[in-house]
Formats: C-alpha cells, structure tokens, sequence
C-alpha cells in the first residue's frame, strides 16, 4: 500500500472534507481517506497496483475542488505561498464589499431610526423617490455579490450534486433575498411605491461582507495554527557551496546531488545531510538534538541539514538530499500527523455529514410556518435566511483538527514530534509508563562515577595509572575509565607489560610501578589484603555501579567504580508523573540488584528485570491485560515490538531508527522530562478540543431556534438575518482563537542532574 498526502484549495466547510471523503473512497484500490478541513489535506492510502495518484486527484477535481501541489513532493514554499495569495485575495474582497456595504447598510438602515432628523439626502428618500432609493440599493449590492462570487459557483455546485455545505446555505439565503428584492423593486417600478419599504438588498450585501469577514479571518488563524510547520520549513538554507570542476559555486539547495562535495564556511547552515571528508568544525544541532553544546565535527562524522556551523570550515560528501534529509523528514511526520484525523473527530464529522441538509429543511419549515401564522413574505422570508445562514458546521468541523495542529506544531517546536492525532488522543489516557532502561533511563554507555583512595594516594595518580593499564583493553569498563581519564586531561603513559585475565581484570606495569585492576577473585588470587575497601564495595553494588579494586605493587590502592549512569532528567520526569498520577515501571535485561538499585535512584515503583528481549512485549500486554492504558518508553531495535504492543510508543529520538519507526511519538532531544510533557500536552489538547466541541455543538442547538423564531414566539426577540451572519463568522473564528491557545504550552523546565564522581578516603 501507498500512501499519499494531498494539498486541497475550494473547501468551505467540514461537509466539504466529507464529500471529497466519499467521492475518494469510492475509487477501487483506496484503503482509506482522511481529509482535514484545517489544514486542507487529504491523506490517502491506496493500492498502486489497482489505482495512481492521478487517478485520485482527478476524483477530487471532480467533486468541485482544486488539488494544489502535493506535500509529499516538497513543494513547502510553494503551498505557503499559495495560502498568503489566499488570504490576500480574501482581504482585497472584503475590502471591496466593506466599502459598498457600509453605505448600503447606512441608507437602508438609518431611516429606521426615528430620532436622526437626517438620516439620508432627500434625493434617494425611499418616500419621495422610491425608485431611485431601490436602484442605489442595487447598484450598491451587485459589487459585492460579485466579491463573494465564490459563493454562488461552489454553493450551488455542490447543492445540486447532493452534496450541499456552508456555501450552499450562503449561496440559496442570499440569493433568495435577492430575488425577493429584485421582485419589490419590480412592483415600485409599476406603482406601487410601499414596495420601497420590503427590500432585502441590505441583507444579502452585509451577509456576503460578515461572511468574507469571518473568512478572512478564519484564513489568517489557520495560518497561525500551521506555524510550527513554516519555521521548521525555514530552517532550511536556500543555497549551498559545491566543488564543480575544482572551483566553488553556490547554487540553489534544490540543484545539490548526492555524492557533491559540498563547503560550509563558518558561521554557515549546512544545507544537506552528509559526511565530513576533511576539516574539522563544531556544528550547533540543539535544532535536531536539543543539545545547547555544538558538536565536534572531523572526518568521517555526520552532519544534518539545517544545523549551524560555527567557527571551523569542512567538506562533506552530500549522503541524503531533498525529501530524504532528517529536517525534511521531521517535517514530513508533523504534517502527516496534522493531515490525520483523530478519533474524537468522528462525532463531529458524523453530525456534519447530516447537518447541512437538515438545516435546509429546518429553514424551509420554519419559513412556511411563519408564513401561514403571519401571512408575511417578508417576516417569513427573513427567518427563512437566518436560519440558512446561522447554522453553518464550520466551527464543528474545525473543533478538532484545528487545536491538533497546534498541539503537534507546538510539539515539534520543543522536540517531541507526534505522528497521529489518534497517538495525542490516547496520550491523555495514559496511566501506566514503562521504561526501558539501557539508554532511556540510563545514558547508555558506562562511565565512571566514583574514585576511592588509599593512604596518601591521589584521585589523579590512581586514575592515571589505571588508564594507563586499561589503554590496551578492548573491555566495556576499561575504555570508560581511559576515556574518563582523558575528559580530565590526564597524561596516559605507555605500559611496560600486559595482560588481560578472563573474568578477573587485568595486570600491567606502568612507570614501574605493577597495577592490578579487577574483581575481588582477582585480588584473592594475587594476595592482595581488602579489608578495609570491602564495606565502600559492597554500598557501590548495592547503587547498582561495577566497582573496580585497584592495588600497586600488591598492597590495595582504591576502587574505581564505573555505571551506566542515570540521565540527568530521569528521577525529575519519574516525579512529574507520579504527580500527574500515572504508574511507572522500568524492564530490562539486567539482574534484579542492577535494576533495583536504578529503579530506587529514580523512584521508578515497579521492576521488571531479567526480562529477554524478545519477550518485552509480552510484559507490556501483561499490564495492558490488568486494564492499564500503558505507554511504553525506549530506543533500542529490542524495543520495537514493546513500542508497537504498547497504547503508545514513545522513543528517544538519539535512538534506532526501527525504534522511532515503530512509535507513535519521538523524543528528538532524548530528555526525559518529554515523557511527562508528551502526556501533558495530549491532556491539554483533549481538553481544549472538547471545549470547541461543545461551543459549537451548543452554538448550533441554541442559535437554529432562536434563528427560527422560537423566542420570538413567546414574546422574546427575533433574530435579524445580518446579525445570524455575524455571530456565524464568530463562531469559527472563536473555536480557532480557543485552539491557538495552545500555543502557550510550555513544556516542564525541571530537570534532575546526574551525580558527579566524587572522591573519598578509606577509612
């Protein structure tokens, strides 16, 4: 199966998504259609075999709309210029209905007004010159009938092919008030001069401009909502340097190959992902990594678009341009996520899909009812177009994809790159997670954390000489403690002898002096007398750290303890959970005593240890049997299965790409404390889409009978149709401002520090 996103220009309403939905689903070989009003995107997954691209986007033209250039093609710039031409287009015509609408409001309005002596020159009063007063009134209207010409095409269009939506209702309760006016202005053009007094050219005009208004601004806050997307399309440079012929020419990003040789000077972006060849720089990727400290960069490392080069110059070989390069690759998943539609969506796409005819039949009854209570066309008439054009399922079509583009574009934003709205929904549900813990609790690499002496023995001394002994070991806790050694800047001497001892440690001579480092069998063995280390060796195991005995020239010397150290964010990001609730557990392949000493550091309140790797998956669906909504945490190709089994996978972005492939969520920047704001951030954005859901669905049962007359019928107030355009506009635009809300997230700021080495003396 394929899968494809496409770009849509023409929809109005959620009955449009709707239609093009079922004219897409039709197609033999579509497995599934998503459209999203919000964002204007169709996301098909077809069968290339039975079905092409074309095919589909030839359907949607079809069904009335425009398919613009698709998102998967890279045409980033492309679409965002297009939306900035939109809304441009949508101001210039509101201005232009605005500036005849205001008179046409103002002459048809004011001399309803008993106390302005004035209202308008007597030249177009409707008594004396009712004529002229109709045919200014015309003329006023028809600029901006033509403004919202949009209206009437796509309006009727989609109205006589079955499908009707918000245009429709616009199109046939402002047309219908033409009519009627055109109808009056004909009866005072054969005499009968009160005809003046019955026109609706003011409400077909100020409807069209309230309407274009509402639009616009709908327009602008969708754009907003979609910003996230912009400045990580940004990032991006324009142009890179590339060696051609042995000479450096800058050229446009899109003209790079792979396998050019690209310069990047300092201070410069790096334009594609590639291989250092020769040079040496350090590259600032906190962008993609988080990490505030650039990153030494020498030959043979790698390097990624859009990070920035700071006071070195390199060539690199280009490895992956375009649509393959890391950046355009988070970009891709964040719109893919936006393009979806989430669960909690359903509802309000199920109501829209019916809400549009039965508004149309709501208006028709209640016009024919007034009218045989009342005998008026135009009382009739006017409720007849309130109720066309106050219900309008705009705002529940944009309830929810509108506060998910801005909760995953607001995730992206601080690293946490969400791929589904369905993966943000079940987020707030969470109330278990798992931690693997090799690389996700733990930093992944063994390191040194404590140093112990004997005597008059320095921390210096002792860790130089180890190092120096270790220098030619290839075991896991020798090179932590060399590379140790050399973060502190220490001199590493040559070793006159060594000897690796299987399941021991090793026996070397440096600067004369003879070192043995290794487990307690080790000293035994060598006569080597521990009585005074044993009590700091057995605490250090029980903080589940290796500890390392050292002894010169056989009398005891130290301990070095070497772990995998626990992340700086871990114990911070246990507690923020614990707080919001949620249940932890950490599995892992380590020995129970290991596991139980990490999980007691960070505060993690259930072990699962000695777990094989194959079998993780199956400790998940253990929790997930007990009725535990479980997010599982990893970054390991081990990890992938439990990321899948899990309600939702979240992993490390420093991770495996099978473990990012197989999670719903991905932590670019690798800190812990993402987890708890993963889950806040899926908390935040159900709670915000069930307050737009509820505006509108209370928008629409309140504002269809008061439209239609009810109030009014027990004495209350009666709904003008421009003031039903008004509070229609509102609506969306209010649903959008409650969804920008969102843009105020702030992820946690607490972070827990690691423990340093520390140094103490034997007692």
């Amino acid at each position: 199966m394929n899968h494809h996103v496409f770009d849509i220009g023409g929809m109005s309403c959620a009955a449009c998504a709707l239609g093009i939905e079922k004219a897409v689903r039709e197609i033999k070989g579509v497995e599934s259609v998503s459209v999203n009003f919000a964002s204007e995107k169709a996301s098909v997954t077809f069968d290339p075999r039975i079905t092409r691209i074309s095919d589909i986007g030839n359907t949607i033209e079809k069904a009335g709309y425009k398919v613009l250039d698709a998102a998967n093609d890279g045409a980033f710039d492309n679409n965002r210029l297009q939306k900035e031409k939109e809304i441009r287009v949508l101001w210039r015509r509101f201005i232009i209905s605005a500036a005849f609408g205001l008179p046409l409001l103002y002459i048809c309005m004011v001399p309803m007004i008993p106390w302005i002596t004035a209202p308008i020159p007597a030249f177009i009063s409707p008594d004396a010159f009712p004529m002229r007063y109709a045919l200014i009134q015309l003329f006023l209207t028809i600029p901006i009938v033509i403004a919202g010409y949009r209206f009437y095409t796509v309006g009727f269009e989609s109205f006589f092919k079955g499908r009707p939506n918000m245009d429709s209702l616009i199109a046939i309760g402002t047309s219908a008030a033409m009519a009627y006016s055109l109808y009056q202005t004909l009866r005072i053009a054969n005499g009968d001069l009160h005809a003046a007094h019955s026109m609706f050219y003011e409400t077909a005009g100020v409807i069209i401009t309230l309407i274009l208004l509402g639009k616009t601004l709908e327009a602008v806050s969708k754009g907003k909502t979609g910003e996230a997307i912009k400045r990580l399309m940004g990032l991006a440079p324009k142009t890179a340097t590339v060696v051609q012929d042995g000479a450096e020419t800058e050229i446009p990003i899109g003209e790079v190959k792979t396998g050019d040789i690209v310069v990047v000077k300092p201070g410069a972006k790096i334009p594609v992902d590639g291989t250092v060849i020769d040079g040496y720089s350090a590259v600032d990727e906190s962008m993609l990594t988080g990490e505030s400290l650039p990153v030494g960069k020498k030959a043979g490392n790698t390097v990624y678009a859009a990070t920035i080069n700071t006071t070195g110059a390199f060539r690199f070989r280009a490895d992956k341009i375009g649509g393959d390069t890391a950046l355009s690759q988070i970009i891709k998943l964040v719109e893919d996520a936006q393009s979806k539609k989430a669960p909690i969506a359903k509802t309000a796409d199920i109501v829209s899909g019916y809400f549009v005819p039965a508004v149309c039949i709501i208006a028709v009854l209640s016009g024919v009812l007034w009218y045989l209570g009342t005998g008026s066309v135009e009382f009739s008439l006017g409720i007849f177009i309130a109720v066309l054009v106050i219900a309008c399922p705009c705002a529940l079509g944009l309830a929810t994809p509108t506060s998910i583009m801005v909760a995953t574009g607001k995730g992206a934003e601080n690293g946490i790159l969400i791929k589904s709205g369905e993966a943000l929904e079940t987020a707030h549900k969470i109330d278990t997670v798992v931690f693997d813990k090799t690389g996700t609790v733990t930093e992944g690499k063994p390191s040194v954390t404590d140093v112990l002496t004997c005597a008059d023995i320095t921390a210096e001394h002792l860790l130089k000489l180890v190092a120096s002994a270790e220098k030619g070991s290839e075991h896991p806790l020798g090179q932590a403690i060399v590379k140790d050694a050399e973060e502190k800047g220490l001199l590493i001497a040559q070793t006159e002898s060594f000897q690796s001892i299987t399941g021991r440690g090793i026996e070397a001579v440096v600067d004369g002096v003879a070192v043995l480092a290794g487990n307690k069998k080790l000293m035994d063995e060598r006569g080597v007398i521990l009585s005074g280390l044993h009590g700091a060796s057995d605490k250090l195991a029980e903080e589940g750290k290796t500890p390392m005995y050292i002894a010169f020239d056989g009398e005891p010397a130290g301990i070095v303890a070497v772990a995998d150290v626990v992340k700086p964010s871990s114990k911070a990001a246990v507690e923020r959970l614990h707080k919001m609730g949620i249940q932890t557990a950490m599995v892992t392949g380590d020995n129970k005593k290991t596991a139980d000493a990490i999980a007691k550091q960070v505060g993690v309140g259930r072990v699962l240890s000695e777990v094989l790797p194959q079998d993780k998956s199956n400790e998940i669906k253990k929790l997930q049997d007990e009725g535990r909504k479980v997010a599982m945490v990893g970054d390991g190709i081990n990890d992938a299965p439990a990321l899948v089994q899990a309600d939702v996978g979240i992993a490390i972005g420093s991770g495996t790409d099978v473990a990012m492939e197989s999670a719903d969520i991905v932590l670019m920047h690798g800190d812990m404390m993402d987890v708890a704001a993963a889950v806040m951030l899926g908390k935040k954005t159900i709670a915000n889409i069930k307050q737009n859901l509820f505006w509108a669905f209370f928008y629409n049962t309140a504002g269809i009978p008061i439209a239609a007359g009810v109030l009014y019928l027990f004495g209350g107030p009666l709904l003008d149709p421009v003031f039903a355009a008004a509070a229609m506009s509102l609506s969306s635009v209010s649903v959008l401002m409650n969804s920008l809300r969102l843009k105020r997230f702030n992820t946690p700021a607490d972070t827990a520090r690691a423990p340093k080495a520390v140094r103490r003396s034997c007692l």
